[in-house]
This record gives C-alpha cells, sequence and structure tokens, in this order.
C-alpha cells in the first residue's frame, strides 16, 4: 500500500479536534467523588445507549472480530448473538440496579456487590478480577491504535513509532477524561458512538450496494467453510459454539464497564430505554460489518491478511478517502471504550480497593483513581507491544471472559436471589476464577476431551456448586436475613415510600435520611 499521509493524518487530528472542542465546551469540575465517578447520574437513554455501545465494541472490533468473520466465516456472528442477549440482561437488572445504586451512593459494580453481601472482601476481590480481566481488553485497544497509525502512515513508521503515537493520543484525550470522570466520557460517548457505529453503518451499506469488492452478490458465492460452524467436523466439537456465546451472554453484564452506565443514568426508564436503543444501534452496525467481511473475504488483500482487512478493503475501494474514514471510525471506537476501561479500573482501584483497606477523602481518592489510570495503560502498552504479532488476536478478548463470568454467579443470583452469604460470594467466584485461570493456561481455546468446552464454563460450574454449597452449609443469620429482605424492600421501592431504606456507603443499612430521586 502506498499513498500520500498528509490526508490520513488530516482526517484522524481533524476528529481528535473536534472530541476536544466538545470536552472544552462541556468541562465541569466534579462536586465529589461520586459525581467524578458516575457523572451525577443525570443522563438521558441516547446518552446511556451510546456509552454502553462504546464500552461494548471497541476498536478492536474493526480488526479482531472483522479479522475472525473474513477468516472463520459466520462464526464472527456468535458475538451478535451474545450482545443482544446481554443486552436484555442489563433491561432486567436495570430498576434494582440503579435505585440501589442511587440510594445507597454505589460508584461501582463492586460497591454492590459489597453492599449485597456486606463485605469489605468480596468487593476488594471483585474489583481485582474486574480489573485483571480488563487488562487484555486494553491491549487490544491499544493494538487497534497501533494498526490505525501503521494505516494512517502508508507503513512507512516502525511497530514502535505506530504504538507510540497510539498510546500519545490516546494519553492526550485522557487529561480530559482523568479531569472530568465519567461526566467528560459519556458525554463524548455520544459523538464517538455516532461516528464509529453510525458512521460504520452507513460505509458498510455503501460498500454492500455499491462496490464489486464487498458487494450483497458476493455472499451468494462464498465457499461452504465459511457458511459452517464449528462442531460440524474439524478440530473443534459441538460444544465450542455453545460456550463462547454463554459467556458472552452471561459476562456481558459482569464487565464493570457495562455495568457502570447503569448508575450515570438519570433514572430507571432512560436505562431500560437506553437499552433498546443499543439493541438497534449494536445489532444492526455489527450485523453489516459482518456482512462486509464475508463479502469481502475472497478479496486478495483481505484474505492474506483479515485482521487489516478493514482498512485495506477502505483503501482498496476509494483509495485514500476511504482509508481516511476507516481511520476515523476506529479511531472513535478506540478511543470510547479506551477511555471508558481506564476510567472505570482507576476509579475501581480508587473506591474498592485503597478506599476499603485504608479509607481516604475525595480528594485522595481522586487523585489515586487518577494515578492508577496511568500506571494501568502503560502496563497495557507495554503488553500490546510484546502481543502485536498474535496470530489470533480474538483469543486474548476469549480468554478474558474466561475469568469475568466468575463473577457472574455471587453478581446475579445475589441480585435476584434473597439466598447465598458473603462466604459463597467471596468462595465462589475465587474458586471459579482461578480454576479458570488454570485451565486456561493449559487450554488458551477449548478443552477438546470435553467436546470443546472451554475452561470458563467448565469454572462456571464448579463456581455455582461452591456458592450453593455454601449457602446450604452455613445458611444466613436472623440478622442477615432481616438485612437482605430490607434491602431488596429498597430495591423496589419509590420516591415518597416510607419504607425505603438507604445506608451510609459501606453498606449497613439505616433509617432512609433523604427522597432519592424518583425512577421515572
Amino acid at each position: 500500500m502506498t499513498g500520500s499521509s498528509f490526508l490520513t493524518f488530516g482526517m484522524v487530528f481533524a476528529f481528535m479536534a473536534l472530541i476536544i472542542a466538545v470536552l472544552y465546551a462541556t468541562k465541569r469540575n466534579s462536586r465529589n467523588f461520586s459525581d467524578y465517578a458516575v457523572g451525577g447520574r443525570s443522563f438521558s437513554s441516547w446518552f446511556i445507549a451510546m456509552s454502553y455501545t462504546n464500552s461494548w465494541w471497541p476498536g478492536a472490533t474493526y480488526t479482531a472480530f472483522f479479522g475472525l468473520s473474513a477468516g472463520a466465516g459466520v462464526l464472527g456472528l456468535y458475538a451478535l448473538a451474545y450482545s443482544l442477549l446481554g443486552v436484555t440482561a442489563m433491561y432486567l437488572m436495570a430498576e434494582r440496579a440503579w435505585l440501589w445504586g442511587k440510594r445507597f451512593d454505589l460508584r461501582t459494580q463492586c460497591d454492590m456487590l459489597g453492599l449485597r453481601f456486606d463485605s469489605k472482601a468480596v468487593r476488594v476481590v471483585a474489583s481485582l478480577i474486574g480489573v485483571i480481566c480488563l487488562f487484555p481488553w486494553l491491549v487490544l485497544g491499544i493494538q487497534a491504535m497501533a494498526v490505525l497509525f501503521q494505516f494512517a502512515s502508508f507503513g512507512k513508521w516502525s511497530l514502535a513509532a505506530n504504538l507510540s503515537a497510539g498510546v500519545i493520543l490516546i494519553a492526550v484525550r485522557q487529561i480530559w477524561t482523568v479531569q472530568m470522570g465519567m461526566r467528560g466520557l459519556v458525554i463524548t460517548d455520544l459523538v464517538q458512538g455516532i461516528t464509529a457505529y453510525g458512521g460504520s453503518a452507513l460505509l458498510c451499506l455503501y460498500l454492500l450496494a455499491f462496490s464489486h469488492d464487498a458487494s450483497y452478490a458476493n455472499l451468494a458465492t462464498l465457499p461452504s467453510q465459511l457458511l459452517s460452524l464449528p462442531g460440524h467436523g474439524g478440530q473443534y466439537g459441538a460444544w465450542y459454539v455453545f460456550s463462547l456465546v454463554m459467556t458472552g451472554v452471561i459476562g456481558s453484564l459482569c464487565w464493570p464497564t457495562s455495568y457502570q452506565r447503569i448508575y450515570t443514568a438519570s433514572g430507571v426508564r432512560a436505562v431500560k430505554k437506553g437499552t433498546v436503543q443499543t439493541m438497534i444501534i449494536a445489532g444492526g452496525f455489527y450485523m453489516l460489518l459482518t456482512l462486509v467481511a464475508l463479502a469481502a473475504s475472497g478479496l486478495a488483500v483481505v484474505h492474506a491478511n483479515p485482521q487489516d482487512g478493514w482498512f485495506t478493503l477502505l483503501y482498496h475501494v476509494g483509495g485514500e478517502w476511504l482509508l481516511g474514514l476507516a481511520l476515523i471510525i476506529v479511531l472513535a471506537a478506540s478511543m470510547g471504550w479506551v477511555d471508558g476501561c481506564v476510567q472505570v479500573c482507576g476509579a475501581q482501584i480508587a473506591n474498592d480497593v485503597v478506599q476499603v483497606i485504608s479509607p481516604r477523602s475525595d480528594r485522595q481518592m481522586t487523585v489515586i483513581a487518577k494515578a492508577s489510570m496511568g500506571v494501568f495503560m502503560l502496563g497495557a502498552a507495554v503488553a500490546a507491544y510484546l502481543a502485536y504479532d498474535f496470530p489470533r488476536l480474538q483469543l486474548l478478548a476469549q480468554m478474558s471472559y474466561q475469568g469475568i463470568v466468575q463473577l457472574s454467579v455471587p453478581l446475579f443470583l445475589g441480585m435476584f436471589w434473597k439466598g447465598g452469604n458473603r462466604t459463597g460470594a467471596l468462595a465462589s467466584m475465587s474458586v471459579g476464577f482461578l480454576v479458570a485461570a488454570v485451565l486456561t493456561w493449559i487450554y488458551p481455546d477449548d478443552i477438546r476431551a470435553l467436546g470443546s468446552l472451554t475452561p470458563g464454563v467448565l469454572a462456571l460450574g464448579v463456581n455455582l456448586v461452591v456458592y450453593l454449597a455454601c449457602h446450604i452449609w452455613l445458611g444466613q443469620s436472623a440478622s442477615e436475613h432481616k438485612r437482605v429482605a430490607e434491602l431488596f424492600a429498597a430495591g423496589h421501592a419509590r420516591s415518597g415510600d416510607a419504607s425505603a431504606l438507604a445506608p451510609t456507603h459501606g453498606g449497613q443499612l439505616t433509617p432512609d435520611l433523604y427522597s432519592p430521586r424518583s425512577s421515572k
């Protein structure tokens, strides 16, 4: 690929300038750490929809997952299946999650787990699992940024230069994320989401309708191996696709980046309406992207390197202008996702690890969160360099799912069932995560002897058994039973309900001292 980088870099930096202008126009200092961590719980459904979509589909969607569809065919649709089912789970959790968050001043997913089980240890362990499992995704996001600069420079820059440029660009963007917290992130997610997902959907429609190399007509001539799922012969067994979809669905609301979007909403209605809008946005854009990947799979430049196919296809069809648009789309998706990932990890380290072990003031917690963001970014940049030539990038994403789903047992059962106890919550997710880690080290993709069941699904079964065994063996004390019953009652009550309860931050229930905002 040859060409002038003046146009491509100009388009990239023009978009970056737009995002910075939006940030300057909406900049406001946070009143306290809660405002910093959840943006004042003030955003409408469209902000929630775009923010949730931006937290779900990173720039790596256009590299790792485009490559999966172009190289392995309809297997790429598994991500669409679990995404839509996962958003449905968010819809079902919206009321209780938001009401608990508002009334009990919850700032993170781990905050909720600590409240539900009245346990600091549960809160700390859940936070560490979340941060560890987000790390591979941040690596993928930084690698996507490096690929972006590789194509913007038409291959003239070295790998180190591409990675450094990507990290510097994200670091510049992080100046405002660090200053404004979740408020700045959600506001820019709207602009970035319209660009990344609305823009790519329109571009895909154009390619399918008017280009020869990725047209609808090409779908009728796809080879049979791209139209069959693993499990019907070949290297994978019958349980492989089931395992991928199951971990995706279960893990969708276990991601701290996704769950925290619930707390930024102005009310329950905003969360529920936002999830419906997310289904339309995410489902439509990813389906079109997969169709384009399949239609272009026979093109020589795509077939030679499927993970770079998004860029090579657009350049092949429309030269530097379409390549520039492809770069802007990946930049918008990458910035939104990396920003969310880094912000949430910083908030969790400050709020759910440092604050639990050694309480700090709001100002100190904000400083700790900012410092954590910098360390997290630096570590991911080093890992991105070392793993840059990994042949199947989507495996990094799949491996992270094996760990994050281990939060699901105490998270989902804790939210919808009054049973269980703190010992079971701590033991189940700890044992499940360790089993998943060991098995994933041995079997990074699937366990052939078990019909290609993935390590995370097997570990999840162990996780559930441990949780239920602790419930049967230890049960709940009378005081704990009463506390949980009051907590569930508060998850249904509306403002003005005299029976509503609100604890101080940390989990102990106390009489309601304020009138919570109505969940319209």
